[in-house]
């Protein structure tokens, strides 16, 4: 039988842990032993129901931070699942397993990926640090956001952070994220007053009032984007009213809806903005924020060009930076001022039944990773 590449075997491992969010059930454990093999100073801080992990190694400037989870989203219906979900199992070359591409497989890249390095290079300039959390599918509030608050409270600096997202399209490499879109909520209530439908005078049907001001929200052109986002977009997530009863006018209408906005414009620009078509609506509401996160940007620079540089290295082919996609811990880095990357397995199969990741692609991004470190700390 073939044995595992060191990859392959550690992804493996991770896969194996059944770190459903916040749990980490030893990832990072396991993560730590070997780092404090190769000399990094392990730092556990668990805030509330969250285990983080902050590893470094080196005192010095710059610091290269490899930024990840370890928790992975529910398995939905185990009986869809070609094999049990935590039990790692390759198939026609691809590893199965929830957290295969998101993003176990891109963790073990980064550990391997950093031993082969100071294998090499003992004597390296910098520092290299890891920051590990178990909540990133989750409320993300006790995970990446806290271990920067503390790293920021003793003002201790990352310069450039790699997160392992799986970023790739079609092929591994072809896509790195170098920023993301803001994110923003809105909680909406539109009050009324609840009837019968036979007696419309004498109540208020609140959908009807606010379905012309959300018709108007939905049509709204926010921004042009510009040449790295594309313009912020506005959708409905989710809208509820009324009892279920045929006969009865519901009393309130609750509509959540979300932005993903480009650095054309600011949050507080876009509430302004929905306030005053509420507003010239004449509807009696409330409504509450949620700030998920702003938008941020790498541009040329030594991390995106050191990225580039390797992934046409190892792969052969060029790749393209995007600011598409969702969110990621990114967006709690970059406002320390780091320059951030994503950069991570195919995103074809991330949160479905019978995630997987090609075998091949695993030691494709060790590679890359390795590369990555050299070009940044071997000058």
């Amino acid at each position: 039988m073939k044995q595992d590449s060191a990859v392959l075997a550690l992804a493996k491992d991770l896969i194996s842990r059944e770190s459903i969010t916040p749990l980490d059930e030893g990832c990072q454990e396991l993560m730590a032993e070997r780092l404090k093999a190769l000399g990094f100073e392990i730092e556990s801080m668990v805030f509330e129901d969250t285990t983080n992990m902050w590893a470094r190694k080196g005192k010095g400037d710059p610091v290269f931070c490899f930024a990840g989870h370890t928790d992975v989203v529910p398995t939905g219906d185990i009986n869809r699942w070609h094999t049990p979900p935590f039990t790692p199992t390759v198939i026609d070359d691809y590893l199965h397993g929830r957290g295969a591409a998101d993003m176990k497989g891109s963790l073990a890249a980064m550990v391997i990926a950093t031993e082969r390095f100071i294998e090499k290079n003992p004597d390296h300039q910098g520092s290299i640090a890891f920051l590990i959390t178990s909540d990133e599918e989750g409320p993300f509030i006790n995970g990446t956001t806290r271990v920067i608050d503390t790293l920021e409270a003793r003002n201790e600096k990352i310069t450039w952070a790699l997160v392992g997202e799986p970023s790739s399209t079609h092929k591994l490499g072809d896509v790195v994220k170098n920023g993301r879109r803001g994110s923003l909520t809105g909680n909406l209530v539109v009050k009324g007053v609840q009837g019968h439908v036979a007696y419309p005078h004498l109540a208020d049907n609140p959908v009807h009032k606010a379905a012309p001001a959300l018709a108007e929200l939905a049509q709204m052109h926010w921004d042009h984007g510009n040449e790295f986002f594309p313009p912020t977009s506005f959708q409905i997530a989710n809208i509820n009213g009324g009892t279920g009863a045929s006969n009865v006018i519901p009393g309130d209408l609750k509509v959540m809806f979300n932005f993903r906005y480009s650095t054309e414009v600011t949050a507080e620009e876009l509430i302004k903005r929905v306030l005053n078509i509420l507003d010239a609506h004449g509807l009696d509401y409330d409504i509450d924020w949620i700030f998920n996160g702003l938008p941020f940007l790498t541009g040329e620079g030594p991390l995106l060009d050191a990225t580039k540089e390797a992934i046409l290295e190892v792969t052969g082919y060029e790749t393209d930076p995007q600011t598409s996609g969702g969110t990621s811990d990114g967006r709690f880095i970059a406002p320390t001022g780091a320059q951030v990357i994503e950069l991570g397995p195919v995103n074809a199969t991330i949160h479905k039944v019978n995630e997987c990741v090609k075998v091949a692609d695993l030691d494709v991004l060790a590679l890359c990773y390795e590369r990555i470190l050299e070009k940044l700390l071997c000058k």
